[in-house]
């Protein structure tokens, strides 16, 4: 068993050397060998087995019971129409759910993770499913663990193996042989497992096992499989279509008995009930929505974000507070230090020689350092945090890197923490260990009793630490990032490696001030979020000056907000902050505890929150928030596995711009609801009057059928990728309890159902008057262009068409051409025409259809002036 031999046994087992890595060409063939590193799939649904299933819907069994009855009534021409509409239908929910399951495949591609590997001498950053026995795997505070293996050097590590152990408590590790023969997992604490995530620390492993041979591989079968979530948006409209389904066979049980008290056939009654109940139902609904979600996640991911979890994309829409970290989401993470302050400040770009404590400040941000430079044929490659890459080119500026410092290999570490914001690091040196320390400069101060002065080390004085704090504060007020540096030698290492053993006695050395200037374009983003009712929260770790600079900079900052430390955000009760929540703008020198705070104080208050978040201990607050905005390049993988939403560039302005899309998202399909059901009770209006006038039906049951699943479906689809409304981000959010047929919407479509139906009518009276196929002939015209031309009054519920524009949405002109080719192929050629029990009609009665259609336009463009 690996874990009770040496590492080095292991590597030799394993065909690798540990400082260097596989062979490239040794790692592809093990790939080609034993296969990617992944789980066991399971198979998508076949092409055939996705279209028999849109088959398998009650509306469509009715359908075929309406083709039945057609064929005993000796009417087979009916019989095959419904067939074949059915089948049409059939193969256009195909398509939709076919290319919709594509853009969901491909979203799953783009969330594969990666991981650091060390091949041929070189650290790769390549993805996890192409990881290999004997790979030799980085592993940093934060990510997820790619594969099982073997540890082989450790720094403070701990490991969170709860999906194996069901123990939450992240276990300590190292790298010594355990002798135990066959100890549970939660006990190996050599050995790293594949899902567990990095809870602090960092450590290298060698791969030992990958995809199904690893232990969650071995249970992979037991694993829960992921359940498609839908969205409350598509659970509304499944109870909305529940309740007109209960209203359809209300509507049709009455107009039956209403039929059958006339006098009328029961075949006749029965087509016209089963017409009711198609009218009554949006049966394209579903799959409208599905794909415009589909086409609005693609949308996302061309604009740098990454939707994990469907209904993000409707809760997008409704945010009304974005809480967002500054470093690289709001700046641009391209530090560069500009001064150094040991008795005064200096810039870097005016120091032409070192004295000691340059050289000592300057070694210690080299030694104290996670980052590494290499050279390809590019030039320079940084490789880390910004930070620390910024320090590290500052000692190349000097002659100063990692490979020139007289120190033997780190022996030890205190890693970095969010809470203290600190962190050291041990080398030997002269036969003793140089302690480097490096972090923010008040915590630092409180652990140092000496100062290093031009004449020595002295104690270091309270007055002291006030000219320290003050050239802070002072620097912080010009937006600069300040780091203190400290040290201290040792004769030997401490038992545990512990901030409290550690950081004590330390021998203060001075600062560094850094920029990071804001990007260009988050000043814009801000506004536009400001101007969408939507609050914009800075939280950072930085110093309250330096967040209020910027702050004031990007307009997050107003004169009457507030900004508070988290010293003083501790300081307040529950009460008083809920009191003072909504005025606070900028949280300055918080931790990831105080964002889970804040988060539920914004929610309590009813605020729907978007939170970004990079870090393992930002996961809580991601997952509290309402939307949860990982880091793409910076964010660790258990921070990305927590959230709604990743943003690829780092970005604040790509937040404002999925809220944008989400807000258009359902207002698109809001819109196709409203087209949908307003035209659905036009129909009914139309048959539901003439039946209880006494008339014969205006429409045949095939007439409906078409006009519902061909007809309107085109536009409909086409309303659903509507270009984002003028004045969509001038409007306050929406709350997100509002129903679908909200904000007056019933009454709308019932009344623009009401206008449908009357005109419809009137080309049946009109129609009457020369015969009864004549009737229903301008009937189905009326009807049919009546809908085209009202697809585009729903395209805005107060603007003008003409203030829109005709061409501004090409897909509804092509949906529309469809929608009309389709039904002058059914007017004009004779033999589909007998089929549907049509007539040509007179040029006046064809111009009746056209001029009584085009009214719709008139009157709701006249509701729309009245409106405005």
């Amino acid at each position: 068993m690996f874990y009770q031999m040496t590492k080095e046994a292991v590597c030799e087992q394993l065909g690798v050397e540990s400082r260097v890595g596989l062979d490239p060409l040794v790692s592809k063939q093990r790939l080609t060998e034993n296969g990617p590193n992944a789980l066991a799939q399971e198979s998508p649904v076949p092409s055939w087995r996705l279209f028999i299933n849109q088959f398998n819907d009650v509306m469509i069994f009715i359908l075929m019971g309406a083709a039945a009855i057609s064929f005993l009534a000796h009417e087979p021409a009916d019989g095959f129409i419904i067939l074949a509409i059915v089948f049409l239908n059939g193969v256009l929910g195909f398509v939709q759910e076919n290319n919709a399951e594509k853009s969901m495949q491909a979203l799953k591609k783009m969330q594969i993770p990666y991981a650091q590997v060390l091949r041929g001498g070189v650290l790769l950053r390549l993805p996890s499913i192409d990881l290999v026995a004997g790979d030799i795997v980085q592993l940093n505070s934060g990510d997820i663990v790619p594969a099982d293996g073997r540890l082989i050097e450790t720094a403070g590590l701990k490991i969170e193996e709860s999906q194996l152990t069901g123990e939450s408590v992240p276990v300590d590790k190292h790298t010594r042989v355990i002798s135990e023969d066959n100890p549970p997992i939660g006990d190996r604490y050599n050995m790293v497992y594949a899902t567990s995530r990095v809870s602090a620390g960092r450590g290298r492993m060698v791969v030992t096992q990958t995809g199904m041979n690893t232990e969650i591989g071995h249970i992979a079968g037991l694993l829960s499989r992921e359940v498609e979530e839908k969205t409350p948006l598509q659970i509304r409209l499944a109870q909305l279509g529940k309740m007109l389904g209960i209203s359809a066979v209300g509507i049709c049980a009455f107009i039956f008995v209403v039929g059958w008290l006339q006098g009328r056939e029961v075949f006749e009654m029965l087509m016209i009930a089963i017409s009711l109940a198609v009218a009554a139902i949006p049966e394209g609904l579903p799959a409208i929505v599905t794909i415009v979600l589909a086409m609005g996640v693609k949308r996302m991911i061309k604009s740098n974000a990454i939707v994990r979890k469907l209904p993000a994309v409707e809760t997008l829409g409704a945010a009304s507070v974005i809480c967002s970290d500054k470093t690289g989401t709001l700046t641009q993470n391209k530090m560069t230090v500009t001064h150094i302050v040991i008795d005064e400040r200096v810039e870097v770009s005016k120091i032409k020689t070192l004295d000691d404590r340059l050289r000592m400040l300057i070694e210690t941000a080299v030694y104290c350092n996670d980052a590494g430079l290499s050279q390809n044929s590019d030039g320079t490659l940084l490789v880390g945090d910004p930070t620390e890459t910024a320090l590290l080119v500052m000692g190349q500026l000097f002659g100063i890197n990692q490979g020139t410092l007289e120190t033997g290999n780190r022996k030890g570490e205190v890693p970095f923490d969010s809470d203290r914001k600190l962190m050291s690091t041990f080398h030997e040196q002269n036969g003793g260990y140089r302690v480097s320390v490096k972090g923010a400069a008040d915590q630092l101060l409180e652990r140092c009793d000496y100062l290093m002065s031009s004449d020595g080390i002295h104690p270091l004085t309270d007055a002291d630490k006030t000219r320290i704090i003050n050239e802070v504060k002072a620097l912080s007020k010009e937006a600069l990032r300040i780091l203190g540096y400290a040290y201290q030698v040792v004769d030997q290492l401490p038992g545990q490696m512990t901030s409290e053993t550690v950081e004590t006695g330390l021998i203060f050395i001075g600062l560094t001030a850094m920029m990071d200037p804001p990007r260009e374009e988050v000043k814009h983003a801000v506004a536009t979020a400001h101007a969408a009712g939507i609050r914009v929260v800075m939280i950072t770790g930085d110093y309250k000056e330096t967040a209020m600079a910027i702050a004031r900079e990007l307009g997050i900052m107003a004169a009457d907000d507030k900004a508070l430390s988290g010293a003083e955000l501790d300081a307040l009760s529950e009460e008083q902050f809920s009191t003072e929540v909504e005025q606070i703008a900028v949280y300055a020198r918080v931790s990831p505890s105080h964002k889970v705070r804040i988060v539920k104080a914004l929610r309590e208050k009813g605020k729907i929150v978007a939170m970004t978040g990079d870090g393992v201990n930002d996961a809580p607050a991601l997952k509290g928030a309402d939307i949860g905005c990982a880091m793409g390049i910076t964010g660790t993988d258990v921070a990305k596995e927590a959230s709604d939403l990743i943003l690829t560039d780092d970005n604040f302005s790509t937040i404002v711009t999925a809220v944008k899309e989400g807000r258009t998202i359902y207002d698109n399909i809001r819109k196709a609801v409203i087209f949908l059901l307003s035209s659905n009770t036009g129909e009914i209006v139309t048959l539901l009057v003439a039946i209880l006038i006494g008339w014969k039906a205006p429409l045949l049951a095939i007439h409906i059928l078409w006009i519902n699943l061909v007809t309107d479906s085109f536009p409909a689809i086409a309303l659903g990728l509507e270009p984002s409304e003028k004045g969509l981000m001038t409007h306050k959010p929406r709350q997100p309890e509002t129903p679908i047929l909200g904000d007056g919407l019933a009454g709308l479509i019932l009344l623009q159902g009401f206008m449908i139906g009357a005109l419809s009518l009137t080309a049946f009276i009109i129609g009457q008057q020369t015969d009864l196929v004549t009737a229903r002939t301008m009937t189905f015209l009326t009807l049919s262009l009546s809908q085209l031309v009202h697809s585009y009054n729903v395209r805005s519920r107060s603007l003008s068409l003409f203030t829109l524009g005709f061409f501004t949405n090409h897909y509804l002109n092509l949906g529309v051409m469809a929608s009309l080719a389709s039904l002058f192929t059914v007017y004009f050629v004779p033999p589909f025409r007998d089929i549907f029990k049509l007539t040509l009609l007179s040029w006046t009665s064809f111009l009746t259809c056209i001029g009584l259609s085009l009214l719709t336009l008139v009157i709701m463009e006249s509701v729309k002036l009245i409106k405005r």
